[in-house]
């Protein structure tokens, strides 16, 4: 499987559905992108959208975001209980299933620079990836929020952001980039009014302010609730748990006879962090996570690569219409160019290769492992073409809207095999450059990795030609064929070559 990273953006909108909407849309167009979680929280006024995303692709699905967020809220006009800085105002690759923080630190970087550059938003690293200690904690970088930023950036040299200009944007803010480990966001609701004591407990319980380490902590006041809400973040929930924290502010609230009305975890919180205060709540004795949690379990056993590949070919096997040959040849061609990948990569290592052909291929596999995200998301959009196309066949046959919406599902239905045979031949055609490069050791790979990527072509043009048989617009369907008979044609080209070999 390959490396995915956990993408965790804050927005400075959590009333406007239509808003939210647009900007988890934006996320969902890029390639990849599998969003888990949107939490909104209107007296925040706040969203917490979280996806996973490609290591290839998270960086570009963070501008997308943060480009769609900049178009729609202004801070100007912005009121919530949570410190902001920024239409999108904290952004954090976290690393997941493979990934490292070093390689979040570098998406953070590139993710950065690229806002800076072509938003003119100003960017600040933090946490991992900050570069100096004082931005490290994202309440330091956040301090005086927008309106306290906008007098001081560009006059004081201790604002100057990582990248982009050093002057706020007049409508997006600014905004803070970086690289973290999980947290756990967990607010406390508690049944009274008083401000004051609120402001006294958040301080006396968090890092800050000499209380429990790991933990940021921030009085609110609920409007819509008329009672007090103490935010916190774990930012290291192994070091200081939420029945610490729970426990903690109990010690402080008996005096007062203050109860606590409920509690709430925002966003995806880790099974560890639910399992760690359970197992203290209960006093579990020689309690082992691996062992005795039955999902636990199971995912690891069903996050082998063998039980994938399988659950994948039996869904094949079913009756069901999806996944069908659409979603095979995307699948097809990931693999040739996640072969490619090996071959290329093992090639690179060898102590004989010439060090100035690096650089091409390099280049060639970064390519290939884009090409092999794009497909990978070709799978889905193949089964997500069909459910449009029986939605629209599903409405009643005397809704003048019927048929439009079928030719239109009808035409992303052959667009979608379309792009998978183009990002097929894609790569075939970079495989073909560099087929005298590659280490006798792995040249069966390499060959295959062509082999797939050719019937990836032919699975996909399939899928195009009967479903360009249906339009009724002949001369894009027309079209549409003679392009993915272009991709055949090359591709027997490079299959007489490779028999050749």
């Amino acid at each position: 499987m390959g490396k995915f990273v956990e993408c965790v953006p804050n927005f400075s909108e959590g009333r406007d559905l239509d808003k939210i909407n647009q900007i988890v849309d934006a996320a969902r167009a890029v390639t990849g992108v599998l969003v888990l979680d949107i939490e909104k929280d209107a007296d925040h006024n706040r969203t917490v959208l979280t996806f996973i995303a490609p290591l290839e692709t998270a960086a570009e699905a963070m501008f997308a975001v943060t480009k769609k967020a900049a178009g729609l809220i202004d801070l100007n006009h912005h009121k919530g209980e949570h410190p902001r800085m920024g239409a999108t105002d904290v952004a954090p690759f976290i690393p997941i299933m493979d990934s490292t923080l070093e390689e979040c630190v570098k998406l953070a970087e590139t993710a950065g620079e690229r806002i800076g550059r072509e938003l003119n938003i100003p960017v600040y690293l933090y946490d991992k990836a900050a570069r100096n200690e004082n931005r490290r904690d994202l309440a330091k970088v956040r301090k005086g929020q927008f309106e306290g930023l906008k007098e001081e950036i560009g006059k004081n040299s201790d604002r100057i952001p990582d990248f982009g200009p050093n002057k706020i944007h007049p409508t997006a803010g600014a905004m803070a980039i970086g690289a973290r480990n999980q947290i756990v966001n967990f607010n406390v609701n508690l049944a009274t009014t008083d401000m004051d004591f609120a402001k006294i407990l958040a301080k006396k319980i968090r890092t800050s302010g000499g209380g429990l380490p790991a933990l940021r902590a921030k009085e609110i006041f609920l409007e819509s609730k008329g009672q007090v809400q103490i935010s916190t973040v774990l930012t290291d929930y192994k070091t200081t748990s939420i029945k610490r924290v729970m426990d903690e502010m109990a010690r402080e609230l008996a005096p007062k006879n203050i109860a606590v009305t409920g509690t709430e975890l925002i966003g995806l919180t880790t099974q560890e962090a639910i399992t760690d205060y359970a197992v203290e709540a209960l006093n579990v004795k020689d309690f082992s996570k691996d062992s005795q949690v039955l999902e636990t379990k199971l995912l690891k056993l069903l996050s082998s690569w063998q039980a994938g590949a399988g659950l994948f070919v039996d869904a094949l096997a079913n009756t069901d219409p999806t996944p069908g040959g659409g979603s095979a040849a995307a699948v097809s061609g990931a693999m040739g160019c996640a072969l490619g990948q090996m071959a290329l990569g093992i090639t690179l290592r060898g102590k004989k290769f010439e060090e100035a052909k690096k650089p091409a291929l390099n280049a060639l596999r970064e390519k290939l492992g884009e090409h092999k995200a794009s497909l990978q998301h070709c799978m889905s959009e193949d089964s997500a073409s069909f459910d449009i196309f029986m939605a629209a066949i599903k409405l009643p046959k005397d809704n003048p809207e019927r048929k439009i919406k079928m030719q239109a599902a009808l035409k992303y239905a052959a667009e979608v095999p379309l792009k998978t045979a183009r990002l097929a031949s894609e790569a075939l055609a970079g495989l073909e450059v560099c087929s005298g490069a590659v280490s006798p050791q792995v040249v069966s790979d390499y060959r295959s990795a062509r082999y797939l990527l050719e019937a990836a072509i032919r699975c996909a043009a399939e899928n195009v030609f009967i479903n360009a048989e249906g339009l009724e617009d002949k001369a894009c369907g027309e079209k549409m064929v003679r392009e993915v008979k272009g991709y055949i044609t090359a591709a027997n080209g490079e299959w007489r070559m490779a028999i050749s070999e």
